[in-house]
């Protein structure tokens, strides 16, 4: 190279070094000013934070100023920290200034060759959250860091033994679900569990408002059996009935069919052929297989409407089937139909003309609706909008089920994304179960959290009946409830032992299922900024726990849980199996999922404005 060569590479390099400073200098401008921000907003959160529990004030503090920074879209200033081989800032969740800091220290370094000394840091305490969860939800096993929560079946008041099992399988937390059984069988769960291992804590979830529909007149008096077939048409399996003659006779799996003549069943001979007419007027012949005692199996090769009443004749005369409880009624929803939502609690029905009627069980959010508002049935299943509303019933058009129509039955939820509806999250059933629930539990769990408010009730009802050290979970399944977060949070924080559920059911039909991964998201952000312990929950693995075979869906779905403190299961048969798996992958992903960088967009949830 020349000597004109040299002085020329040599002029260039210093003018990459001058922009490169003279970027560096205005990211550390940019940094500056987010810290004052930051400090600023700490200032007028000051009269909040002073109520907080001490061992929660760091965590109150840092929530606050990821609040300050995350109002800003960061995405422009992370990519000039990676280009300069910095920090990109996308992992301060837990300590924001000691981040912002940190970055503005090498910043200086690099700018002015001087390490900044001036710098007041008031670092949080890493392992604040990890000490949170421990106080909360127990000690973390070996090898893995996220617990596991299970739900107690109605079984586990009676028998020890499912308690013994799901601590064996790997068990953490034991959830008890207060809309179902009563104080007597919760006091015998969380004895069971606490006798199969030292130290599980025992969650017990408060129903909250019961937004379902209403009675569905009831389906007709039959049972329907099928048999299975090949796909050339063959029988695989035959169809299945069970004749009882006397109570406590079933002894098979197959539906029972109760008959008024327990003798004439006692007398049916193996290979005997049984005839009759189904509800349909089809003639239909089954053979016998087995009989015992006054208990007859008999298989066929024909699809079955078995009709109470009907006479079945056999070889030594006849007799009637008993009384057969009807099915459960329902509705076939179609889009376009019309489904009047009524304020009446008689069983609804069909009237006709794709026209609808069903009751809802808490009145009051029919108060609430207006035209135009969003209504979805039996989680997101059935989706319509208001076309009108008044005091007695509000008429919902349609707009999304299967072409050939879904079935809603009574029971099933009802979500108004769209609507605030006024009711308190602690309703008077819940105000009742609360004086067992506190002499029991080691964690109440709070559904239907919507506001602050919802969270100093629960803690006045608390402290009224001595439940002072009892844990507290807010679940947050409601749109409303996500975007008062923060509120919620800082209001939360003034007890020690605090956490949040994300009821990730609701909470998708409500905020849109396209937007669940940003929301669920969202809030673990925000929970690790307040050093609060999260519990992911809803649907996991819930196809391995009632089916036994899990889908390649559910099981990524169950790994992406890591990120949580907690992880919830449902009941299902298959439950043990569902508990062994997750364990495996929670301890599989164990240091994977930290690995990430994420692009710190403005969050418009809880922005002022938004």
């Amino acid at each position: 190279m020349t000597p004109g060569e040299h002085a020329g590479a040599a002029a260039a390099e210093q003018g990459r070094m001058a922009t490169a400073g003279a970027g560096l200098a205005e990211v550390a401008t940019s940094l500056r000013s987010l810290r004052d921000e930051a400090l600023a907003s700490e200032a007028a959160a000051a009269d909040a934070i002073a109520q907080i529990d001490p061992v929660h004030r760091d965590g109150a503090r840092n929530l606050v100023h990821y609040l300050a920074l995350r109002a800003h879209d960061l995405r422009e200033l992370q990519e000039k920290l990676t280009a300069s081989g910095l920090s990109s800032l996308g992992r301060m969740e837990r300590d924001v200034l000691g981040n912002l800091d940190a970055v503005l220290r090498l910043v200086d370094a690099a700018t002015t060759g001087r390490t900044t000394t001036h710098l007041a840091v008031v670092s949080t305490e890493p392992d604040a959250l990890r000490r949170h969860a421990a106080r909360l939800l127990g000690g973390a096993p070996e090898d893995r860091s996220t617990r596991i929560m299970v739900t107690l079946p109605t079984e586990a008041a009676d028998d020890p033994e499912p308690a013994r099992r799901f601590v064996a399988a790997g068990m953490d937390l034991a959830r008890i679900n207060c809309a179902h059984d009563d104080p007597a069988a919760w006091q015998s769960m969380a004895a069971h569990v606490r006798a199969a291992g030292d130290g599980i804590p025992v969650a017990m979830d408060l129903a909250g408002p019961k937004l379902r529909t209403g009675p569905i007149t009831p389906g007709p008096r039959v049972v329907k059996v099928k048999p299975t077939r090949d796909a050339a048409g063959a029988v695989l399996d035959p169809a299945r009935l069970q004749l009882v003659g006397a109570v406590g006779e079933v002894e098979d799996d197959a539906p029972a069919v109760p008959v008024t003549d327990a003798a004439w069943v006692a007398a049916l001979r193996e290979g005997e052929a049984v005839r009759f007419v189904d509800a349909r007027g089809r003639r239909r012949r089954m053979r016998v297989v087995r009989v015992s005692g006054a208990t007859a199996l008999i298989e066929g090769d024909r699809t079955v409407y078995m009709p109470a009443g009907a006479e079945l004749r056999g070889a030594r005369g006849s007799a009637r089937v008993g009384d057969i409880p009807p099915l459960p009624g329902s509705l076939r929803v179609r889009p376009g139909d019309t489904l009047r939502l009524t304020r009446s609690l008689e069983p609804g029905g069909t009237a006709g003309d794709g026209v609808h009627r069903v009751g809802c069980t808490l009145p009051e959010a029919l108060d609430a609706l207006r035209p135009g508002a969003r209504v979805a049935f039996d989680d997101g299943k059935i989706e319509g909008l208001v076309e009108h509303a008044d005091a007695e019933e509000a008429h919902v058009r349609i707009v999304s089920a299967k072409p050939g129509g879904t079935r809603l039955r009574e029971e099933k939820g009802i979500n108004l994304p769209d609507s605030d509806v006024a009711v308190s999250a602690l309703t008077d059933d819940d105000l009742r179960d609360l004086d067992a629930v506190v002499a029991i539990a080691d964690i109440v769990q709070l559904s239907f959290v919507r506001s602050a408010e919802d969270v100093r009730t629960l803690f006045d009802e608390l402290d009224a009946r001595g439940g002072h050290d009892v844990g507290v979970v807010v679940k947050i399944e409601t749109v409303r409830g996500f975007r008062a977060l923060p509120a919620i949070l800082l209001e939360l924080m003034r007890r020690p032992d605090v956490g949040v559920m994300i009821a990730r059911g609701d909470l998708a039909v409500e905020a849109g299922f396209e937007r669940l991964a940003e929301v669920q998201e969202e809030i673990l952000w925000i929970c690790e900024a307040a050093h609060v312990p999260v519990i992911w929950a809803t649907q996991v693995l819930d196809e391995l726990a009632s089916g036994g075979v899990p889908t390649r869906a559910e099981v990524t779905d169950a790994a992406a849980g890591e990120r949580a403190e907690c992880v919830m299961l449902n009941k299902g048969p298959h439950i043990d199996e569902a508990i062994r798996a997750l364990d495996d992958i929670l301890r599989r992903m164990q240091g994977h999922l930290d690995k990430k960088r994420p692009l710190l967009r403005r969050l418009r949830s809880w922005s002022p404005e938004a």
